[in-house]
């Protein structure tokens, strides 16, 4: 019962990364804010946790809209009184070099990645604020660190992200606020098995290849993330502050012969 009774908000929260934390969220028993923009995933994932004996409640969210980004966090503290954790898990891929990405295209992936955790945070700050109290986690990547071919428009949000979760750090420490990162490598979410099916011709190569990028030889699951963001909203992490937590199989300091 690592989270018993925190009150946690989780963008994105209806499929991959996000969904695996949620109900690693209420199997620590933490009161769960299933937020997500796709209503039917969103209250699929509050039903698995309430089937499994936990507590959580499906909020319709777009993280890019100040209105509904609001509402999300008004309707939590109308619920709950409070809010414990934010994590800013909401996200979307970019693929192509630079010169290939159309305008709207890097813009809505600035819109969704960066704007999407500016917008939560804004709203959900204050009320920990009050209580000089909260564990807020972004959701950075490994790419933040390393070059990659043909991320561009997703690698210059990740960089963002955990540039501006050490400055969020700065400015609310003195609130007993804590601002950390996660840094997942590639993990094998339904996105990514979508994105490998569509975009190669073989896709079991193409994992394999990915696969040699990781010192552990191995893709990331969603546990495997959602372990690690458990660890920041609990109070074991409770002396990590502006911090990057790698969960990427060695991709960033590791490098095989």
């Amino acid at each position: 019962m690592r989270l018993l009774d925190k009150v946690c908000i989780i963008t994105g929260a209806g499929s991959g990364i996000g969904q695996s934390a949620a109900v690693r969220f209420g199997a620590e028993q933490a009161i769960v804010v299933v937020a997500d923009i796709d209503r039917e995933k969103g209250e699929e994932t509050a039903q698995a946790i309430a089937s499994a004996g936990g507590r959580a409640v499906f909020v319709h969210a777009d993280v890019t809209n100040p209105e509904s980004a609001k509402a999300m966090v008004d309707e939590t503290i109308r619920l709950y009184g409070r809010i414990d954790v934010l994590f800013n898990n909401a996200g979307i891929s970019g693929v192509g070099m630079l010169h290939e990405i159309e305008p709207d295209a890097w813009d809505r992936v600035m819109n969704v990645n960066i704007r999407g955790v500016y917008l939560p945070s804004k709203y959900a700050i204050p009320p920990m604020m009050e209580r000089r109290s909260g564990s807020i986690i972004n959701m950075s990547s490994c790419i933040a660190e390393i070059g990659l071919a043909r991320r561009a428009s997703y690698a210059a949000t990740k960089g963002a992200v955990l540039s501006l979760t050490k400055s969020m750090q700065v400015d609310y420490a003195p609130y007993g606020i804590r601002v950390n990162a996660l840094l997942p490598g590639t993990i094998m979410t339904p996105f990514v098995e979508n994105y490998l099916k569509t975009s190669y011709d073989d896709p079991a190569a193409a994992i394999e290849s990915l696969k040699k990028r990781q010192l552990s030889g191995e893709l990331g699951r969603p546990d495997d993330v959602a372990n690690a963001a458990v660890f920041l909203a609990s109070d074991e992490s409770k002396f990590m502050m502006g911090s990057p937590l790698y969960i990427d199989g060695g991709v960033v300091f590791g490098k095989n012969a």
